[in-house]
């Protein structure tokens, strides 16, 4: 392939789904803190940045045994621009993608049945994966012209709605996990649409945004619109 067949298919790669969890913790004080994860040296996409846990989403997370669904604001607000079973896919993946990188499981109590081997830690610890405690906070699709493309979701949920031990574990994928509060998050080294989402889970933690918003890039340059 020629540098501009090449150019031009780099330029039109078409996005692909994936979610990201951004767990929350309250210290002593009343402060928020989130986790968040260094990515290996070895990643094509962001080494080394540190970014919330989450990745792309499989076709197999639209049939996850979860025991709780996407309540209900949170699916009206995906399915505005999902099919269902993919809104469906997204949460999932978030849930299954956390218990990956940190070995934390959002979670209730429950059985699973001759278990797929990425939902396996969740059969194993006597439980189903639970997407009702999840809520969105933002959307992001990464701007053309990248050698990957993500239409990522960002949801998040309390360490509360974590099943079982919290200690942080996980595959490795994810180094130096942390907890940290929002304004030490922007001193680490993260990438840019990881402050667009923090600023906007900040807005939703102090109530001074409502809406789901997404950011992106068009040819009349960088939008934020409702989701």
């Amino acid at each position: 392939m020629d540098d501009a067949r090449a150019a031009d298919k780099t330029k039109t790669l078409r996005p692909r789904l994936a979610a990201s969890l951004i767990l929350q913790r309250k210290r002593a004080s009343g402060e928020t803190e989130i986790l968040l994860g260094r990515r290996s040296g070895g990643h094509v996409f962001m080494p080394q940045k540190y970014v919330f846990p989450g990745g792309r989403v499989d076709r197999s997370d639209g049939y996850a045994p979860l025991a709780g669904e996407p309540k209900s604001a949170v699916r009206e607000t995906l399915c505005r621009v999902l099919p269902e079973r993919r809104a469906r896919a997204a949460a999932a993946a978030a849930l299954r993608e956390t218990a990956e990188e940190t070995g934390l499981l959002i979670a209730r109590p429950g059985e699973i049945t001759r278990p797929k081997p990425e939902w396996r830690p969740f059969a194993e610890a006597g439980a189903r994966p639970d997407a009702e405690p999840l809520d969105l906070v933002a959307r992001a699709i990464t701007p053309p012209g990248r050698t990957r493309r993500f239409d990522a979701f960002f949801f998040t949920a309390d360490i509360e709605a974590v099943h079982g031990a919290t200690a942080l574990t996980g595959s490795g994928e994810l180094e130096d996990l942390r907890w940290v509060s929002l304004p030490d998050a922007h001193e680490l080294d993260i990438p840019i649409i990881t402050r667009f989402v923090l600023a906007e889970l900040d807005a939703h933690l102090k109530g001074e945004l409502a809406a789901v918003r997404c950011a992106r890039v068009t040819r009349a340059g960088p939008r934020l619109d409702p989701v």
